[in-house]
């Protein structure tokens, strides 16, 4: 009885997520009150709260599902076939696609990044840690093949997230689309030079 229970609030959660990342989208963050959440989904507003004790909570849930969908692309990408550097590419270069594609043309969902830094900063940080460590398990595996030179991995794996902040985070990249600046595949071609092996 408790399994089919657990399995109605999960599915009652979800459609929750759904439903307010569609409102979102739609109206904005700052607009969307849980009672609008909760009267296209026919509950109370007391019946969402239920689920998650504030807007906060319903905004970080669905937070966490548009960059979960970023980190399980990216850990495909890192578990995949060919040399390191392919796949550190492709990683990078959808991670950048991805975040362009959902936040840089669609200012509602833009607004809600925005809000993810101010008031739920733990998500973006944990979802940063995901990345860098997904980036991480490729460089590992290039200096295990002999592709990269690597000593330290987690530092390489910060410097190359660090050096590909400008392309990976929605706001930058929406404040940097008509700057000078490096393309995307000249900074990871930069990366990739500095992870090769210095006696080649």
């Amino acid at each position: 009885m408790t399994m089919v229970a657990d399995n109605n609030e999960a599915g009652t959660r979800a459609r929750i997520l759904v439903v307010a990342e569609r409102l979102f989208r739609e109206i904005g963050y700052q607009k969307t009150t849980v009672a609008d959440i909760a009267k296209v989904l026919r509950m109370s507003p007391a019946n969402v709260y239920r689920f998650f004790d504030s807007k906060k909570a319903i905004h970080e849930g669905v937070a966490r599902g548009l960059m979960g969908e970023v980190e399980d692309a990216a850990q495909a990408i890192a578990s995949g076939p060919g040399p390191a550097a392919d796949r550190l590419r492709e990683l990078m270069t959808t991670i950048h696609r991805m975040n362009s594609e959902r936040y840089v043309g669609n200012s509602k969902l833009h607004e809600m990044v925005e809000i993810a830094m101010q008031e739920s900063w733990q998500v973006c940080v944990a979802h940063m840690e995901q990345i860098t460590g997904t980036i991480a398990e490729v460089i590992a595996s290039g200096a295990a093949s002999g592709e990269f030179e690597a000593p330290d991995v987690p530092l390489a794996a910060m410097c190359a997230c660090t050096a590909m902040m400008r392309f990976f985070h929605p706001q930058m990249i929406a404040q940097c689309v008509d700057k000078p600046g490096p393309s995307i595949d000249q900074m990871i071609d930069f990366i990739l030079a500095g992870l090769a092996p210095k006696n080649k």
